[in-house]
């Protein structure tokens, strides 16, 4: 059975204008907080951190999650997976517990004139047609990482695996739907919020782990923790940007 193709989108600059993610090598300054966060909490927290002198990194959680085990010079990390926020708690990393900063659902993500489509293998397979499905890596992405068990749940991993286009994080899942690279793609249902990309379909909630996003605070600056408790107080502004209650 073929491979799922895996691209380094960022690396090879395929991203959609309005979509790219940043490496974690902000420009940040002396006094400003330098906060690392999982790409696809991109949307909302550009608005929530109106006001707060920050130098924000969006990537992959795995990607970062690395970066700060190594010393990357970060105060706050906010991540999409519980797993790889335990993993750096693991690692020494973090200067104090973290603590669960918003929620999201798993869609399966389609260019507006395609339709509903139900999940089912019959049903995917003519909505791809020749062309293949795009997801977030599972082994760093943690978007991936729901789509695959979620596929696997409704036992259509199997049929779907060597029809995958695999990606350094979610928003880049999204940058193929929306330049019709793909036609289908696993995303977040934020991540569709004001794209011009339809849903196709919404994954049960009980096909995959629980979507939660964790934030901690990884320097001992007083200012990183009123930071955490301010992203957290956000429940807002992450619903108006489709984020789950």
């Amino acid at each position: 059975m073929a491979r799922p193709i895996r691209f380094d989108v960022t690396r090879r600059g395929v991203l959609a204008a309005g979509l790219a993610t940043a490496v974690a090598r902000p420009s940040w300054s002396a006094d400003g907080l330098t906060v690392f966060a999982a790409a696809s909490l991109k949307p909302a927290l550009d608005e929530i951190v109106d006001g707060w002198d920050v130098a924000l990194a969006y990537g992959g959680s795995g990607t970062l999650a690395r970066q700060v085990a190594s010393g990357a010079p970060a105060d706050v990390i906010l991540l999409a997976a519980t797993d790889w926020m335990d993993w750096l708690s693991g690692q020494g990393a973090l200067t104090r517990p973290p603590m669960t900063v918003a929620r999201n659902r798993l869609v399966l993500a389609a260019a507006p004139d395609v339709g509903a489509v139900p999940l089912s293998r019959a049903a995917i397979v003519a909505a791809l047609g020749h062309g293949r499905m795009a997801m977030g890596d599972p082994m760093s992405v943690p978007a991936g990482r729901y789509a695959q068990q979620a596929l696997e749940t409704l036992g259509l991993w199997e049929a779907l695996s060597d029809r995958l286009i695999l990606t350094n994080d979610v928003r880049a899942v999204l940058a193929y739907v929306a330049r019709g690279d793909v036609t289908l793609g696993a995303v977040y249902g934020s991540d569709a919020v004001g794209t011009g990309v339809g849903i196709a379909a919404q994954f049960p909630a009980s096909s995959h782990a629980p979507i939660v996003y964790p934030g901690a605070v990884v320097s001992d600056r007083p200012e990183a923790v009123a930071f955490l408790d301010h992203v957290a107080a956000s429940a807002h502004v992450f619903a108006a940007h489709g984020f789950a209650a």
